[in-house]
């Protein structure tokens, strides 16, 4: 499967470019393209993003994962940081956004995060970036430990179908409160239940599953829920 090796000129973020891995398909079929967003605790080369990134490719779908600056400051050797804050990391985001589009200029965006990324992704598509539809994998409703702290304000000004994948063991998105927060999204919510998973989609040993068979469900569930989608 092909991938790519970019790097995304950007401003006023504390460097002045970032790393990106474009993976594609054998066999293009044109359909939707993927930005893909890394969370906070890992970057875009992590094993979630690498393993979803190209089994979205593979799945048929161009996708696009990136860095923030901060995680690109510490691809670069320097000290471990926390994210940058919201309005550094949504810029950062839109340029992979239009370096993803300028590549794919007739295809349909879809947004992707993994916890953080998703959250980021959600907030750019609230502000009205071109986006098709969302994809969450594990999104932050609310801090560990703090379900009073929902970070669902923006959920009814979302108008893109979007599809929530959760696990039943997530303790930064209690299902209880997910639910009615997704009665208020703004289109068509979509919530996809991974038994057991908690927020980074880890399984007990006790289930009989590995991490492969986890990550090979999230990433047909998402395929098949963007096929069914956007076609």
């Amino acid at each position: 499967m092909p991938t790519e090796a970019l790097r995304i000129e950007i401003a006023h973020a504390g460097v002045d470019e970032v790393s990106a891995i474009l993976d594609t398909p054998e066999d293009d079929p044109g359909g939707p393209v993927i930005l893909l967003a890394h969370g906070a605790g890992a970057g875009m080369e992590s094993p979630f993003m690498s393993t979803v990134g190209q089994g979205l490719a593979a799945a048929g779908f161009p996708t696009l994962r990136f860095h923030y600056a901060y995680t690109e400051r510490i691809s670069r050797g320097e000290n471990r940081r926390p994210p940058d804050r919201r309005p550094v990391l949504q810029q950062v985001h839109e340029v992979a956004r239009a370096t993803l589009m300028a590549r794919f200029p007739e295809r349909k965006p879809v947004f992707a995060g993994k916890s953080m990324g998703g959250r980021m992704s959600s907030y750019l598509a609230a502000e009205g970036a071109d986006c098709a539809a969302l994809v969450f994998f594990g999104y932050p409703l609310h801090p560990a430990g703090k379900p009073e702290k929902l970070r669902s304000e923006h959920f009814p000004t979302l108008a893109q179908p979007a599809l929530f994948l959760t696990g039943t063991r997530d303790t930064l998105c209690d299902l209880e409160l997910l639910r009615p927060a997704l009665e208020t999204y703004g289109g068509r919510a979509s919530l996809e239940i991974v038994e057991d998973a908690d927020h980074d989609f880890g399984v007990p040993r006790r289930t009989g599953r590995s991490r492969a068979e986890v990550m090979d469900e999230l990433v047909d569930r998402t395929a098949t829920w963007i096929r069914a989608t956007l076609g």
